[in-house]
């Protein structure tokens, strides 16, 4: 095992550990004793441990770990240990951490018991483990079905169980938990994807190369496409275009978008959001 292997597995170990101990806060910290629930796997073992009175440290464990098992061949071998040892150290943490009760503010509870639950399973994730095996179980349900989409079965899943969460517990207590998951989201969001969300722009003018020469200037990496015009304004056409494709980070979408204007006021520009990018040139030299 080389050093690099090694530093890697040892970051991606004290991610996972942080992200147990961050989960285990805004689950004991906040939400327990307020009887709110986040979305997801994790928010229908708390709201059974509510209903049933069974521990939650258990349910945890019992009803993420199928859903880990099941993704073994979708996922890989690594991220499966990874993934049981991350769950069964949660549901060990909720156990033994003896996590004081933060706040009875209410608000304050489902706005941050959500904050510490998306960072743990935020810090998880970006350690390569799951503590939530919601979009495990999306990701098999959608397999199963044409029409639902990954998407579609994690919004369904989440409407099931606030609406359960109205009924058993209370119409308050459901309505705090959509904040406590809409809080998770964001924060897992912020997370994986970082503070810098990029913008990939697709460019297609009729001064392709001096569009191009002023991107390359002004320090970002470009990449001229092939393709063939179809229907534009003047009908049919069958014209070779060399489009130009470039990722932004979303700071610096308007300096990119100006830049083109100056050569090309008419040129057709197509910009849409990008979750993540490795390598590359994406940030512009700073202008002095």
């Amino acid at each position: 095992m080389t050093h690099s292997t090694t530093s890697r597995i040892i970051k991606d170990m004290i991610l996972i550990v942080a992200g147990i101990l961050s989960a285990g806060l805004g689950l004991k910290g906040f939400l327990l004793s307020s009887r709110f629930i986040d979305g997801g796997v994790t928010g229908v073992s708390m709201l059974l441990a509510s209903i049933l009175h069974l521990p939650l440290p258990w349910l945890i464990l019992v009803i993420n770990l199928p859903f880990v098992i099941l993704g073994y061949q979708r996922m890989g071998r690594q991220f499966a240990i990874r993934s049981v040892l991350a769950i069964a150290g949660l549901s060990l943490c909720l156990a033994v951490v003896p996590y004081p009760d933060v706040t009875p503010d209410l608000l304050l509870t489902a706005t941050f018991g959500g904050f510490f639950i998306g960072a743990g399973i935020g810090l998880a994730m970006r350690g390569g483990a799951v503590l939530d095996g919601t979009e495990i179980a999306a990701l098999l349900i959608s397999r199963k079905s044409s029409i639902l989409k990954v998407s579609d079965v994690i919004l369904v899943m989440n409407v099931l169980i606030f609406g359960a969460a109205a009924f058993f517990l209370t119409i308050e207590s459901a309505l705090y938990s959509m904040i406590t998951y809409f809080a998770a989201s964001k924060t897992i969001d912020f997370l994986v994807h970082g503070i810098e969300e990029y913008t990939a722009v697709i460019i297609i003018s009729n001064q392709q190369a001096a569009v191009r020469d002023e991107i390359t200037r002004l320090g970002w990496g470009v990449t001229t496409l092939k393709g063939e015009e179809g229907f534009g304004k003047r009908g049919l056409r069958d014209k070779t275009v060399n489009p130009l494709y470039v990722v932004v980070t979303r700071l610096e979408v308007s300096r990119l978008t100006n830049a083109i204007n100056r050569i090309d006021d008419k040129a057709f520009i197509i910009k849409h959001a990008v979750d993540d990018v490795v390598g590359g040139k994406v940030r512009s030299r700073a202008v002095h």
